[in-house]
């Protein structure tokens, strides 16, 4: 009920999670509000585009949380935490594979809207826009995992160079290190959709 789902709205991730290890499971509704579509983007990508396959990923980490909750540290940060599970889960399938195949992105990219512009011009920029997901869809799996899982968390998620040196489990110099050789190739392979800027931001060099 919504009026459960608004009692916890207030608390942070960590919180949260005291309360489902205290049996309030209803705290988890929670979560899976501010983690389910970062998290499905994020196997979508790491899988190859398999919308599926990336659907069940995130049903088994969403049930990790509640049949393991108890081996979660409160003070640790719960986002660097459940991409630590995510980047695991997705390493573990790698394994379990033979034979890895590229898979064509086909996300079905919400239509570029804008006041004025004709249909013409919008169908146009939504088949640019889906023609280099795909495309980098394509590049990203010619990478090993820790180069494209770095790019993926950085870029996709957001998180700082320091958390994704926790979730890969490597020093911030060697995050930065791939992020900058990451980025170089991908903006050399799809320099036709020119997706990048031909600079790296200061940040992401390395030191």
């Amino acid at each position: 009920m919504a009026i459960f789902r608004n009692k916890y709205k207030k608390f942070g991730d960590e919180k949260l999670m005291q309360y489902i290890q205290r049996g309030e499971i209803s705290a988890f509704n929670e979560l899976y509000d501010r983690y389910s579509k970062r998290l499905l983007f994020y196997f979508y990508r790491e899988l190859g585009g398999d919308e599926d396959k990336a659907q069940d990923f995130l049903q088994e980490i969403f049930l990790k949380i509640v049949e393991k909750h108890a081996l979660f540290d409160t003070e640790r940060k719960f986002s660097t935490w459940i991409f630590t599970l995510a980047y695991n889960m997705c390493k573990n399938e790698y394994r379990r594979l033979e034979v890895r195949e590229i898979v064509e992105n086909n996300v079905d990219m919400e239509a570029i809207s804008h006041d004025g512009e004709s249909e013409y011009l919008q169908a146009e920029r939504h088949t640019d826009q889906k023609m280099f997901e795909r495309a980098l869809s394509v590049e990203l799996e010619k990478f090993d995992d820790g180069h494209r899982s770095a790019f993926l968390l950085r870029y996709q998620q957001n998180l700082t160079i320091k958390e994704i040196g926790e979730i890969l489990g490597c020093s911030e110099g060697t995050v930065k290190s791939r992020l900058f050789y990451t980025t170089r190739k991908l903006a050399s392979r799809l320099r036709a959709f020119n997706p990048y800027k031909a600079e790296v931001s200061t940040d992401e060099k390395i030191q």
